[in-house]
């Protein structure tokens, strides 16, 4: 067989690796969809219309399905789960082909080693990474609530500098977990500053999304003000019934940002419950100093009663009644607590049914290690504006679940496939072309993701198949591990 190449790369005529036919191409720009043809060799696009003479090893008719670019997961924590599920199915069954990692402020230590060793694995999906706040502070100063020292923001700095050179795509904050809760503005600054010599992008687990949102929100665009740096704010969402309906006041801060000039994106799983640590029910000041120091807190009774009254005024500023909206998700010490909520579990320990006696059973178990948890402490109605704003990119917030371990999230199954089903196809909040448009060509010029998020001649060929009609989440809270449907793959 003669193949014939251009400069470029492009295949002229000869058998291609994999042909798509007959499919409805939504390119990832936006525009209208269009009957054609793809051709694909050496993991490229080569040709892309109406291909009636061209041949290849494998044909795969898409007639009456949609042709996309590979969706592009802003927002993962996958670090450890790719090594254990290298097939990443969740992801994959959900139209996910590449997922940006090391977000919140969490991320391996040694990126360029972290990549080798995905490289290595070769797994079902791409792997961007973005390199932490928080892993970067506990290196050089562990759990110290306090300012750094000029030499430890330094030794901060070179980390960054050091990860960024390797290839993050950016720095992440998680200004809600500790150490990082304990640094100011400044110090974010400086290191975002760094991140953005090597055109890195900023992206932030804001300190506080409940009462103190739109403070928050303006805090992370004025660290990209300040460092010269792009913004992409994480999971946007506001928690806790008292804030319910005030997704209008803290989007309108990133409306302004972004009319004044400044690049201001979001991010959004499309679900009304949140998912992270039981910790975040405490006050910050018990953690500072490291584990032993919180164990003592807790042993000693006038701390432990300080803590727990924080506790308590948080729960009222919520305006919740007791803990009922926090549900286990996984908790290792007592398995048999997982998809039980606090109210429940304070029940079976015989405890009186008061936020009191509740309080006592959370400090009981971050005693015993903790637990990552689901809050059900948003707003449809906030849920649905913000997923109507068109800077708005899909990201799971999640990692790689072992199939049948724990009760996670359901966004860590059917993100896509949600916002695809629910609020494309039944709700209308958007079209298709204006979804996929968010899920691809968004996310990959944001993070720099260079030949990705385009259905176009010379780019990758990461490309997804699915029926429009029937796609479908199906993972939910009671029974998460559920893959989406409605998506065919071919062998690229």
């Amino acid at each position: 067989m003669l193949f014939l190449f251009l400069a470029s790369g492009q295949l002229l005529f000869g058998q291609y690796d994999i042909l798509i036919i007959n499919g409805k191409i939504y390119d990832g720009t936006g525009n209208s969809w269009y009957y054609g043809d793809i051709a694909v060799s050496g993991g490229r696009i080569q040709r892309i219309g109406k291909l009636t003479n061209a041949s290849a090893k494998d044909t795969i008719n898409a007639k009456g399905l949609a042709v996309a670019p590979g969706f592009i997961d802003v927002h993962g924590h996958i670090e450890t789960g790719i090594f254990s599920q290298p097939t990443a199915d969740n992801y994959i069954y959900d139209g996910v082909t590449t997922v940006i990692t090391g977000n919140c402020g969490g991320s391996e230590s040694d990126i360029g080693d972290f990549f080798r060793r995905v490289d290595s694995l070769k797994p079902s999906i791409n792997v961007a990474s973005l390199v932490g706040h928080n892993t970067v502070r506990n290196a050089v100063m562990q759990r110290e609530n306090r300012a750094p020292r000029p030499e430890e923001l330094q030794a901060m700095e070179k980390l960054v500098d050091q990860a960024m050179k390797a290839g993050a795509v950016g720095l992440s904050t998680g200004l809600i977990y500790i150490p990082g809760a304990y640094a100011k503005t400044e110090e974010v600054v400086a290191l975002a500053r760094v991140a953005g010599y090597d055109n890195g992008v900023y992206a932030s687990h804001i300190r506080n999304e409940e009462s103190q949102a739109a403070e928050a929100v303006t805090e992370a665009i004025n660290i990209g003000i300040e460092a010269g740096i792009p913004v992409q704010i994480s999971h946007f969402k506001v928690s806790g019934k008292a804030n319910w309906g005030n997704s209008r006041q803290t989007l309108d801060l990133v409306k302004a940002a972004r009319s004044n000039g400044y690049d201001v994106t979001i991010d959004q799983y499309p679900y009304t419950a949140s998912s992270t640590n039981l910790g975040v029910r405490l006050p910050d000041w018990a953690f500072a100093g490291g584990n032993d120091s919180f164990m003592a807190r807790l042993k000693d009774p006038g701390t432990r009663a300080r803590i727990k009254k924080e506790m308590l005024q948080q729960l009222a500023d919520y305006k919740y009644k007791n803990y009922s909206y926090a549900v286990v998700a996984n908790y290792s010490a007592d398995t048999g607590y997982n998809g039980k909520s606090i109210t429940e579990i304070n029940a079976l320990k015989g405890r009186k049914k008061n936020r009191n006696e509740e309080a006592e059973t959370i400090l009981d178990m971050m005693a015993g290690g903790g637990a990552q948890m689901i809050y059900h402490g948003m707003d449809e109605g906030d849920v649905k504006y913000i997923m109507g704003y068109p800077f708005c990119m899909v990201g799971a917030d999640a990692g790689v679940p072992v199939p049948g371990k724990g009760m996670p999230h359901p966004r860590a199954y059917g993100s896509n496939a949600r916002v695809l089903g629910k609020y494309v196809r039944e709700e209308k909040v958007m079209s298709l072309e204006e979804a996929i448009r968010r899920m691809t060509s968004l996310a990959a010029r944001k993070f720099h993701l260079r030949n990705r998020g385009l259905l176009q001649e010379g780019f990758a060929a990461d490309i997804v198949i699915f029926d429009p009609v029937t796609v479908s989440d199906h993972s939910v809270y009671v029974q998460p591990h559920q893959f989406s449907s409605g998506f065919t793959w071919g062998s690229w």
